[in-house]
């Protein structure tokens, strides 16, 4: 499975993007997936994850309220929708995909087994 990242940029605070994780090599990609961040020094940050079906959801405590995750089964394709970006949300932001189909709050690196190239986004004053 290879997973592609797209929609990282510069943004001002307050501001919003929308990433997107598509997967390729895979039909029927029945397994949870998630996005992580990473900034130098620091270990990988879980953000927000979602199951197979797409309709369950968990985000981290430090997003909460403000960034949504979103499934089109379809394509395979997850997004994460970002708003009102704070300048702690600078990092590079990895999407990632299970090895089961429900996802759980918190959930580590492990527990995955492909993982993005990465995308960075960063938050500007």
């Amino acid at each position: 499975v290879e997973l592609v990242e797209s929609g990282g940029g510069l943004v001002q605070v307050g501001g919003s993007l929308r990433l997107s994780c598509e997967a390729y090599g895979r039909t029927s990609l029945n397994t949870a997936m998630a996005w992580f961040r990473l900034n130098p020094g620091s270990p990988y940050e879980f953000v927000a994850g979602i199951d197979w079906s797409g309709s369950d959801t968990t985000v981290a405590d430090s997003v909460k309220g403000r960034f949504t995750i979103s499934k089109d089964r379809a394509t395979d394709t997850v997004f994460l929708q970002m708003n009102n970006l704070k300048l702690e949300d600078t990092a590079i932001y990895y999407c990632a995909v299970s090895r089961s189909p429900r996802i759980r709050a918190g959930s580590g690196t492990a527990d995955f087994d492909h993982w993005g190239q990465g995308t960075q986004v960063t938050v500007s004053s």
